[in-house]
């Protein structure tokens, strides 16, 4: 898998911090964690966390915040729900990506090295910088675009089968772990929208209630936007909630072609 972006005209130094554990832990793991502070004038480096796994919860996030709290509270990285709804502890662990706080610890074998995701900007430590990612979101226009008034005194109804038609899609929850792990993605994410976004798009043109399909067709139709996915399937390999965008995608060129007849 690629790695993160560097920052410019710098390399990881050799000369990380090492974090030992207590003389007396039984249950020790070692955390290799990428370190970059763009305030300081020191270039990137890995330091080594050795953890007491007793005094530990079982995911991969509960290991940072107990790195954060007892040995280092410089360590940033990003968290809200704990539970795999949010999306913000997104990050690499062990060469693949996924989400910090639903990657158990026991999953992963030997020293755990945990990296931002791969080949995005880092705005320090483990916190990728998703400026480009969500304006990406914004320009699919992820909402419900209508043209008929809204029904009179209630909400713009759905058959139990176009609702069916949502699921896979809507539970997406932008993490970005499918379009970091997209060698098309990593080549050309100034033009190439990425798996997660071009997911978004087709739940949209899924939805029965939409009216734009027409407009939201053309807005994708283009040689970069759409058509660099080359179905090599990471995209499935890594989501945390077990979607398929490489499916999405298909779908998508599918109504292009039929379109077209």
């Amino acid at each position: 898998m690629a790695e993160f972006r560097l920052p410019p005209n710098s390399r990881i130094s050799k000369d990380g911090k090492v974090h030992k554990a207590p003389a007396d832990a039984m249950n020790v793991r070692a955390f290799t964690v990428y370190r970059y502070d763009p305030d300081s004038k020191e270039g990137p480096r890995y330091d080594r966390f050795e953890l007491d796994l007793e005094e530990t919860g079982p995911m991969v996030l509960d290991a940072l915040i107990r790195i954060k709290t007892i040995a280092d509270p410089s360590l940033t990285f990003r968290r809200s729900c704990r539970e795999g709804i949010c999306g913000s502890c997104s990050m690499n662990m062990n060469g693949r990506n996924g989400l910090a706080c639903t990657t158990p610890i026991e999953d992963l074998k030997g020293d755990i090295r945990i990296t931002p995701l791969p080949h995005m900007d880092v705005i320090k430590d483990l916190v990728p910088d998703f400026t480009h990612f969500f304006a990406q979101y914004a320009a699919i226009k992820p909402w419900l675009q209508t043209v008929t008034p809204a029904p009179a005194g209630r909400e713009r109804l759905q058959s139990p089968d176009d609702r069916a038609k949502l699921d896979g899609l809507y539970e997406c929850i932008l993490c970005a772990c499918c379009s970091s792990s997209c060698p098309s993605y990593w080549w050309n994410s100034d033009r190439f929208l990425g798996p997660a976004i071009l997911l978004q798009a087709y739940r949209w043109l899924a939805d029965s209630r939409d009216e734009m399909k027409g407009e939201r067709l053309d807005a994708l139709e283009d040689p970069f936007r759409l058509y660099r996915c080359h179905t090599i399937m990471n995209c499935a390999n890594v989501c945390p909630k077990g979607l398929n965008p490489a499916k999405a995608i298909a779908e998508t060129k599918k109504m292009l072609v039929e379109r077209a007849l």
